[in-house]
């Protein structure tokens, strides 16, 4: 989120971490192909008439409740997401699917999160990140290295793929909202060594048919995350 504001100043977070080592791969769709995997109440948000599917891995550091000091819980993560709207304008994040390593974070499903246990695995390697993950059961999977580049200035678009600071979710007729606060992303530009993944055939999409667009950044402290909750979805 390479806006040089925070967001929406979340005052008491039930949530606390770090994200490190995240790659941001985002490829182009037809929007008609993503509004159609989304619930009643969202519109998929384009950026120059096209939507954008991004494929996240990173780690998840520090992750403790927001009056308690750091504890050890840190895990590889990765989310196959979009960008949506309310019927307000309110932008944020759809996550198409959510994949981790740690059964704590199932306990999201109360609010919709599309969480699923795999074996996941983030190594820094020779000046590259290597990613690997399959979910439990053994599809879908991925593999994703990348060799990080220099910090950039980011343009309008790369602004708007990676500044968002709120996430929907859907449980029943229910829309969820969390919000979520940290420094802006230090970004760099990436170079892909090596990209295969099934997770967008597995979310019903077609298999991406444009050229990836990658934004790597090494770290961001102070995440902050809301508490979740109900909002108006019309």
């Amino acid at each position: 989120m390479v806006s040089h504001t925070t967001g929406r100043h979340v005052v008491l977070p039930v949530l606390k971490a770090r994200w490190l080592s995240q790659t941001f791969v985002h490829w182009p769709y037809e929007p008609r192909r993503v509004q159609a995997l989304l619930p009643a109440g969202l519109t998929v948000d384009t950026y120059d008439d096209t939507a954008w599917v991004g494929f996240t891995p990173f780690v998840m550091a520090g992750l403790r409740p927001g009056v308690l000091p750091p504890t050890p819980l840190s895990f590889a993560e990765t989310n196959l997401r979009t960008y949506v709207r309310r019927s307000d304008g309110l932008d944020g994040v759809w996550f198409l699917s959510l994949e981790v390593t740690t059964r704590a974070m199932l306990a999201a499903w109360l609010i919709g999160a599309p969480y699923h246990l795999g074996a996941l695995q983030v190594r820094n390697e020779d000046g590259a990140v290597h990613y690997a993950g399959v979910r439990r059961g053994g599809f879908p999977s991925y593999r994703l290295t990348v060799r990080p580049g220099a910090p950039f200035t980011p343009d309008a678009r790369d602004v708007w793929l990676t500044s968002r600071w709120r996430a929907f979710t859907r449980i029943g007729r229910v829309l969820w909202q969390t919000s979520v606060e940290h420094e802006p992303w230090p970004l760099c530009r990436a170079e892909v060594v090596e990209l295969r993944q099934t997770l967008t055939t597995a979310a019903g999409l077609p298999p991406p048919s444009g050229p990836a667009l990658l934004h790597f950044s090494p770290q961001v402290c102070a995440v902050r995350f809301a508490l979740p909750h109900p909002v108006r979805s019309n």
